[in-house]
């Protein structure tokens, strides 16, 4: 059996800086149409930078959403037309200062598919050199260096909670155990 809806009509309800919501009427397999509220975003990209010893560089910083700082892999927007590999170099730059001479595509996850089409890119980044880092006027972050394992326990506690940085993380650890 295949599912399946088909849209019927759309209306944007809100546009914003970042994303836009709309609500759609969709026809289901079964020809009932119900409504669908989607948030529309340009999508993303999470880079995790790792050294030869295992550490992984994190950002701590303020999420307005939750009122409070979180700890979180790098990551930034996709701007119009910008590749997703081209952005996670830009990102790991800007939020720690750091290159890479390897970068891994660990594929892609959908954020909350349920009312939003964001897609944000995973990376793991390997080969680091430091320098400095370029944050946006309205970018307020600190870098933390934090060994890889000691991240996966603060997930598996329920201290880190971000779903892109536990996707990341979980990813990481599993391609760095197969390289080993």
């Amino acid at each position: 059996m295949s599912f399946y809806e088909k849209p019927v009509c759309r209306k944007v309800l809100y546009e914003g800086i970042i994303v836009n919501v709309r609500r759609d009427v969709a026809e289901l397999c079964s020809g009932k149409q119900v409504y669908r509220e989607v948030v529309e975003h340009p999508g993303g990209v999470v880079i995790l930078p790792v050294d030869d010893k295992l550490n992984a560089y994190m950002v701590r910083q303020f999420r307005y959403p939750f009122m409070k700082e979180l700890l979180e892999a790098p990551a930034g927007k996709l701007e119009k037309n910008e590749k997703p590999l081209d952005c996670a170099i830009r990102e790991l730059k800007e939020e720690t200062g750091l290159t890479a001479r390897s970068i891994v595509d660990m594929g892609e996850i959908y954020t909350s598919p349920g009312f939003c089409e964001e897609v944000l890119y995973l990376y793991l980044a390997t080969g680091l050199c430091e320098g400095d880092m370029c944050l946006d006027e309205d970018e307020f972050l600190s870098v933390e260096k934090w060994p890889l394992d000691d991240l996966i326990e603060q997930v598996e506690q329920g201290l880190i909670c971000d779903a892109k940085t536990v996707a990341v993380l979980f990813k990481a650890r599993e391609f760095l155990l197969k390289q080993n």
